[in-house]
């Protein structure tokens, strides 16, 4: 499961979707995780959330960037940004709290390796990396 971190420092998840200046992109899976990536953004928002003006969309490039991630964690994001991601087919996830990178990845493969929520088990199904549930009937 490829998942993406708002980060500021590129140590932890401390960013806001909108003012996130970087993005940490890896693959997930239950016993290890790769770092695919890190994307950088310069023009960012100021987290006042006040909305744009007409032709200053500075969403649309990071949905794009993000583009083949499943998951992403951010402190916080607004609905407009939160309804672009999902409908990119990446499932925007808030945390409450700063968290360490790693914090974020282990309780991720924590997730995978025990049963997964629901809303997880849908996004992994819609990836393509969801699990066959077991078979009861016989093979003869």
């Amino acid at each position: 499961m490829r998942v993406a971190i708002a980060t500021q420092d590129m140590k932890e998840l401390n960013a806001h979707f909108g003012s996130a200046k970087r993005f940490v992109i890896y693959d997930v899976r239950r016993e290890e995780w790769n770092l695919v990536e890190a994307l950088a953004f310069d023009d960012v928002s100021d987290e006042r959330g006040k909305h744009r003006t007409e032709g200053d969309d500075r969403i649309a490039p990071k949905v794009e960037a993000l583009k083949g991630c499943h998951l992403l964690f951010c402190l916080a994001i607004g609905g407009p940004s939160a309804a672009k991601l999902v409908s990119a087919k990446i499932h925007p996830i808030k945390v409450r709290q700063p968290q360490s990178i790693q914090e974020v990845l282990l309780r991720t493969q924590m997730m995978l390796r025990t049963c997964p929520p629901p809303w997880l088990r849908k996004v992994l199904a819609e990836a393509g990396v969801a699990e066959k549930k077991p078979s009861f009937e016989e093979d003869d």
